[in-house]
């Protein structure tokens, strides 16, 4: 399971999440990802079972990267607890994934096996992804200035 080492505050607010991600939009490592379409709290539960499905089904080959990291806090209180009393304590760690963050990428693999790897990864996740490769998104970038 995902979790930073220390952070900088224990315990922090639950934030917004409008807008489209500018920020690890685009395929870098690798040849193939999967992009999300949706805004969303991705646990750190989830992205290992993704993580798992797709190394899973590409049998050791190729390469995996993970290109988001849950380092949001979230706090639940005890169950019947009576209101008041504070802020509760840490349960779980979470990544802020806006529309059009590439989340997951593969490398070394032929399309067809990634497509599928990528396809019971994004079944793991609360969110509607889609696939990418690297060469669709390299035109809009490569203007001469």
């Amino acid at each position: 399971m995902l979790l930073p080492k220390r952070v900088k505050r224990r315990k922090v607010q639950r934030g917004r999440m409008k807008g489209i991600a500018t920020r690890g939009n685009k395929v870098t490592y690798g040849e193939y990802g999967i992009m999300a379409l949706e805004p969303a709290w991705i646990t750190s539960n989830q992205i290992e079972a993704a993580r798992i499905a797709m190394t899973r089904y590409i049998k050791r080959g190729g390469q995996v990267w993970i290109k988001i990291f849950p380092d949001k806090p979230v706090t639940q209180k005890p169950a019947e607890t009576r209101m008041g009393s504070g802020k509760g304590a840490p349960e779980y760690w979470v990544a802020v994934v806006k529309p059009g963050r590439v989340m997951f990428e593969i490398s070394g693999v032929e399309e067809s096996l990634a497509k599928e790897a990528m396809r019971l990864a994004s079944n793991k996740l609360p969110i509607k992804c889609k696939f990418v490769k690297k060469d669709e998104q390299d035109g809009d970038s490569n203007e001469s200035h």
